[in-house]
């Protein structure tokens, strides 16, 4: 047999199969090309100038992990199935006279140019998009762009091993499937008839626990770091769930249907649900995939989004004040030169202090029983979590400064602050360490040192009389915590009105100035809002930048998905609608048929996306509190833009790939 016939007879194979080859190959120069810009830009130089680098790298690479582990997962499932829905054309091969080793040497030619076109357009387009790719992030994490034009060896060597090992296992899986495959099945293909399935309750049932589990676990869970330990149990429950829905419990809703006599023998009903009644058992898995996949852009893009928008409040929320020393020790005389030294640098570089605050505090974490007990113990268990609240103490003195009003207390009395979860409305009481405090006011104003704020852990101000009352109180936390007992601290907080330039001199010549005198002012941090600001940018900037990255990888793949879907589906109604026209239908009502029919198929993993995202809102806005995005209002109108958004490009990607639908059908 003449030589060039296989790698002829490949490169005329991909030609002839241009429809679904096509697709398949753009999405491997694209998935290449995402891959390689992530390596790029996770180990571009310069990034590494930036404060927060770190932070901005570790995301990058963890992104393009994430793109690995789809492009194994996605890429094989496609591939499985154009070999599948080639089949018939390898079984035609067959009986003509050629071997399965024969037909094995044309598949291995044609991933080679599958290779090759996708490896050398990926790396083109992937380093030509890099720099515009490092203009985006560096514009979004606000860092100064260095010029040059950079190529990465490393991230193209990572992209040509990944690569390498998954086209290598893609064409073994196509081998296996034609080798294990007897010659009548090869020429039957995906046309061999199938038997109605049967209704799986069990495995529905299954599926509604799964999906009920997972959306339990989203509405209950209260607290911030049981959120964040539970959240992978209830994604990995809510996607097992929707894969079994959508294999056993759409047919078992179609077939109900189908029993309502009333709702059934009716034109356009009768056909799409004894049409989607044998679609759903092949086609279930693409529908559960297409669910995923727009759940998870609709995630990502929904709190990334809310995050960089959000970034400015959030920055004025951590750091309230310009400039902010804390002393961890108890002592008055080392507080006040801390003070006095921050004063009396400003004053040489002649900068204005305004706005000034300070204060002494204790906060310690405790355990709340749900009606009117803090009980504070060494171990803290993960069934706790939700119980879990820290109180924060300051005295009356240092909250009627803040308020500019004088506040008298008496030794059991205090006024109650709450920043996420309100203390129980029905006590005016509370009881810790045994002692019992009359609540004689609730407060929606309380001193921000913006580690309320910060803390992923609901949070009760507290404010008592004086700080005799604070000594107490940290004495017998010490009796029961030891080494791990939280310390009296003391905060000093101030604005200058000054430009950023001078408010981080400022900050450097006060931090040196206080490091001059040793160990005579103790232990403290000092820290300045303007000198978090970037790095602040670059956590989120970089998670923005993610988001809407993996976004996009994600829409392409539910485009193909989508498509390949709208293909296999139109060979196959094709013949149907034929006969249904000989026997007396209108082509109005075989085009009323199959709209209703699709529309119906085809949104429904939207509808149910839109499920998901509503029931994950709870658990991932506490989740978002840990990043200290507390403006819930934002997160809703960014899950609902982002879904609208998404509605939009998903009811595009309708009517494009529907056009390829009708035009098969109508052949």
């Amino acid at each position: 047999m003449n030589r060039m016939l296989y790698p002829k007879l490949a490169a005329s194979n991909i030609k002839k199969n241009a429809k679904t080859y096509v697709p398949y190959i753009i999405t491997c120069i694209l998935t290449v090309a995402m891959y390689y810009i992530m390596e790029s830009l996770s180990g571009n130089e310069g990034l590494n100038n930036i404060l927060g680098a770190d932070t901005v790298s570790y995301t990058l690479e963890l992104g393009s992990r994430i793109v690995a582990i789809f492009a194994f997962i996605f890429l094989f499932y496609t591939n499985s199935f154009l070999t599948k829905n080639r089949k018939k054309e390898f079984g035609l091969f067959n009986i003509l006279g050629m071997e399965k080793k024969h037909i094995s040497k044309v598949i291995g030619f044609e991933s080679i140019y599958v290779v090759l076109i996708s490896l050398s357009a990926g790396f083109l387009v992937g380093i030509l998009l890099d720099k515009l790719m490092y203009l985006v992030i560096t514009k979004l994490i606000k860092a100064e762009i260095t010029l040059g034009f950079y190529i990465s060896k490393e991230a193209i060597l990572h992209t040509l091993i990944l690569f390498g090992i998954l086209f290598l296992i893609i064409f073994l899986n196509s081998l296996r499937m034609i080798h294990l495959a007897k010659p009548i099945e090869l020429l039957k293909g995906g046309s061999m008839g199938e038997k109605e399935p049967k209704s799986k309750w069990l495995i529905a049932i299954l599926g509604l626990g799964c999906l009920g589990g997972g959306y339990y676990i989203s509405l209950t869970v209260e607290n911030p770091i049981a959120a964040l330990s539970l959240f992978f149990v209830a994604v990995i429950l809510v996607v097992v769930g929707t894969y079994l829905i959508f294999t056993a419990s759409s047919i078992s809703f179609l077939k109900l249907l189908k029993k309502n006599k009333r709702y059934y023998y009716k034109t356009n009903h009768f056909i799409s649900v004894s049409g989607m009644i044998y679609r759903m058992k092949q086609n279930a898995v693409g529908l559960a995939n297409i669910c995923i996949l727009s759940t998870m852009v609709l995630v990502m893009v929904s709190s990334t989004a809310s995050l960089i928008i959000g970034t400015e409040d959030l920055i004025t929320e951590r750091y309230p004040y310009e400039i902010a020393i804390e002393s961890y020790d108890n002592d008055a005389q080392v507080n006040d030169k801390l003070v006095n030294t921050a004063k009396q640098t400003a004053q040489k570089e002649n900068i204005k202090i305004e706005k000034e605050i300070q204060y002494s505090s204790l906060e310690f974490t405790t355990v709340f029983n749900g009606k009117d007990t803090f009980s504070v113990d060494v171990d803290y268990s993960l069934d706790m979590s939700n119980d879990l609240r820290i109180l924060f103490f300051i005295t009356a003195e240092d909250y009627s400064d803040f308020i500019g009003k004088d506040i008298n207390l008496k030794d059991d009395e205090v006024i109650i602050y709450s920043n996420r979860n309100d203390y129980n409305k029905d006590k005016d009481y509370f009881k810790v360490f045994g002692k019992l405090y009359k609540i004689v006011d609730r407060t929606d104003k309380f001193v921000g040192n913006g580690m309320i704020s910060a803390n992923i852990t609901p949070t009760h101000g507290i404010v008592v009389k004086d700080i005799s009352i604070i000594k107490e109180l940290y004495e017998k936390q010490k009796e029961v915590l030891g080494d791990y007992a939280s310390n009296i601290e003391f905060y000093y907080g101030f604005d200058t009105g000054s430009s950023v330039e001078k408010q981080t001199d400022l900050y450097t010549k006060i931090k040196n100035e206080i490091n001059s005198q040793g160990k005579e002012l103790g232990s403290y941090d000092i820290e300045c809002r303007e000198s978090r600001r970037d790095g602040i940018y670059g956590l989120y900037g970089s998670l923005f930048f993610l988001g809407i990255f993996l976004g996009l990888l994600f829409i392409m793949a539910t485009v193909l998905i989508i498509y390949y879907k709208q293909i296999s589906e139109g060979y196959e109604d094709k013949k149907r609608f034929e006969i249904m026209q000989k026997v007396g239908m209108s082509e109005q009502e075989v085009k009323g048929s199959i709209r209703s029919q699709v529309l119906t198929v085809f949104f429904l993993p939207l509808i149910t996306a839109g499920i998901h995202v509503a029931i994950a809102f709870p658990i991932i806005s506490k989740i978002l509190l840990m990043l200290n995005l507390t403006n819930t209002k934002l997160y809703v109108i960014c899950t609902i833009a982002s879904f609208l958004v998404f509605t939009l490009i998903y009811g595009i990607i309708y009517l494009l790939t529907a056009k390829v639908y009708y035009r098969i059908v109508k052949k």
